[in-house]
């Protein structure tokens, strides 16, 4: 990933490939392998093998102020784009451009040890999510009063349910913004209460970031949330534009 002093955009994906090397095997007996490896070695080492395209030639531009909500199937490359994009992952083809400060979650259990307290694991959490700042303790206790989980908070993290992992996680990663945010179906798992006072949180949280990227399979998340959509399958960019009609477009794709 490069880096620009261009402020029209905060981020730039130009022709973006990622794919992975699946080699096939075929039981063969020693003196079939023998002869074909000693008269064609190229042809042996490499007939086999296939590149399995994760994203496919992906190009758009996120401004700031987008909202921009990513959909698709299991498999489609969500979560791969959004590796790539937060510089876990470096693609084989193109180039991602950024003019941002970046952060992202992908799971509620991330960067978690699991043996400490919840309070403990959050200011690990938020070191690792807010390097920036030299004094946490108004981020962390904040977050975690907010989080309503009470004397639960000085209990070991593997004693917790989903739901208060994801309670955890999301009130920390929502007590300060970011240029970029990028949200990878972080919000399955919290409980539906929790949830109706997170998402005023978020809401605030989203409007102050630069842009957001929300991966959700929920429909009505992504309406409430988003302004663009981009509708990813089989890695390729389907459409990219407004969201009822992208949402439209995505139905259209799996409905039969």
């Amino acid at each position: 990933m490069t880096s620009t002093t261009d402020s029209d955009f905060l981020l730039k994906v130009e022709n973006v490939s990622l794919y992975f090397e699946l080699q096939y095997y075929h039981q063969k007996n020693f003196r079939d392998v023998f002869v074909q490896a000693m008269t064609n070695p190229i042809d042996y080492f490499w007939k086999n093998r296939e590149l399995l395209y994760v994203l496919d030639k992906i190009n758009f531009e996120l401004k700031r102020n987008m909202r921009l909500g990513i959909v698709g199937v299991n498999g489609s490359g969500k979560t791969s784009l959004c590796r790539c994009l937060a510089g876990m992952m470096m693609p084989q083809k193109g180039q991602i451009i950024s003019n941002a400060q970046i952060r992202a979650i992908f799971d509620t259990g991330s960067g978690i040890m699991p043996e400490l307290t919840g309070r403990e694991n959050a200011y690990l959490l938020a070191r690792l999510f807010f390097p920036e700042v030299k004094d946490l303790s108004s981020i962390v206790e904040e977050a975690l009063t907010f989080s309503e989980l009470g004397h639960f908070v000085d209990i070991p993290f593997n004693k917790y349910s989903k739901g208060m992992q994801a309670r955890l996680m999301l009130t920390l990663i929502s007590a300060k913004t970011s240029d970029v945010l990028i949200l990878d179906e972080v919000f399955d798992g919290a409980d539906v209460f929790f949830q109706q006072k997170l998402a005023k949180r978020m809401k605030t949280f989203i409007a102050n970031a630069g842009a957001t990227i929300f991966v959700s399979h929920s429909a009505e998340q992504v309406k409430d949330v988003c302004t663009h959509v981009m509708v990813l399958d089989k890695g390729k960019i389907r459409y990219f534009g407004e969201v009822d009609q992208g949402l439209t477009i995505y139905n259209s794709l799996y409905s039969n």
